[in-house]
């Protein structure tokens, strides 16, 4: 639009023939190799075209893009806060770990000791039952023993005795004997 306006007042002042005016402005500031100012306001013209019509359509998604970027922010700054809470209770658990671990050591070594003391106190009471036990079965095998040793010393005494008068006693002596014994009885009738 703007090429065809440059070109509109070029036109113009070429058929005028005048030397004054627009034509010497023209000439003196904007016509020189290079510069070309059409091709300038051509973009400006062309641009400003773009940013109205594109405006509407960019500056919605601009605005929702904003919208989406602060949910997200708030989301993330939420996000951070939870966490944060989460590392204190964490921090603070790891804080209460060690107290926690000191007492259940403390509680581990209390109880060791208290089974060693019972184990110990078992052992001696069961150490003394089995001594009691065995004294006792100790004194029912001597007492087992010593009457047999009873009993052998009686037999033993006995046989001696018996193999000492069979020794002594011959035909005559138990002849004798047998006849004393039965006037002992009353005689033979």
């Amino acid at each position: 639009m703007f090429s065809f306006l440059g070109f509109f007042l070029f036109f113009a002042e070429s058929s005028s023939g005048s030397g004054g005016g627009f034509g010497e402005f023209w000439n003196t500031y904007f016509n020189y190799p290079g510069f070309e100012l059409w091709k300038f306001i051509n973009l400006g013209l062309f641009v400003w075209i773009l940013m109205y019509l594109v405006k509407k359509p960019l500056s919605e998604a601009f605005k929702a893009k904003r919208d989406v970027i602060r949910a997200e922010l708030i989301k993330a700054e939420e996000e951070k806060q939870a966490a944060l809470s989460k590392l204190t209770s964490v921090e603070a658990k790891l804080v209460s770990v060690d107290s926690e671990k000191a007492a259940i050591l403390k509680n581990a070594r209390e109880e060791v000791e208290a089974e060693k003391r019972r184990l110990a106190e078992q052992a001696a009471s069961e150490s003394a039952k089995m001594k009691a036990q065995a004294e006792g079965e100790a004194a029912r095998l001597a007492a087992v023993a010593r009457i047999q040793l009873r009993r052998f010393a009686v037999n033993e005494s006995l046989r001696m005795a018996e193999e000492k008068l069979r020794s002594s006693v011959d035909t005559n002596t138990d002849s004798r004997l047998i006849k004393s014994g039965i006037q002992a009885i009353g005689g033979l009738n």
